[in-house]
């Protein structure tokens, strides 16, 4: 009886492990199309520059409320962006809150290029 019970959760913990993964995955995906359509043009057009924040070096050393509040309220030359990331047709469709489209973008940002 035991083994069974010891084999029943590890296989619940494998499942969980690979359900967390995919979503984890899908979090990632839905973030890298938040990075490329933002403003229409994406993220990159200027956090790519030399001159702006790296965006992939700056979410590792913020914390994911601090990044969050950047997006919702701007700050220096960064504009609000968190109303228009929640109209893009992908987060709109995907049904996204603002807390998971914060963490999809996150997402995208650690897993890297």
């Amino acid at each position: 009886m035991k083994f069974a019970q010891c084999l029943q959760g590890a296989i619940l913990v494998s499942g969980l492990m690979f359900v967390g993964a995919a979503m984890a995955e899908g979090d990632a995906a839905a973030g890298e199309k938040i990075y490329n359509r933002a403003f229409g043009r994406g993220c990159g057009t200027c956090h790519d520059m030399a001159s702006n924040p790296n965006l992939f070096e700056s979410v590792k050393k913020m914390s994911r409320d601090d990044f969050k509040g950047v997006l919702v309220n701007g700050r220096n030359n960064m504009p609000k962006a968190m109303e228009t990331i929640m109209g893009l047709p992908n987060v709109k469709s995907a049904g996204l809150s603002e807390d998971q489209a914060v963490d999809a973008l996150i997402a995208f940002l650690q897993k890297g290029k």
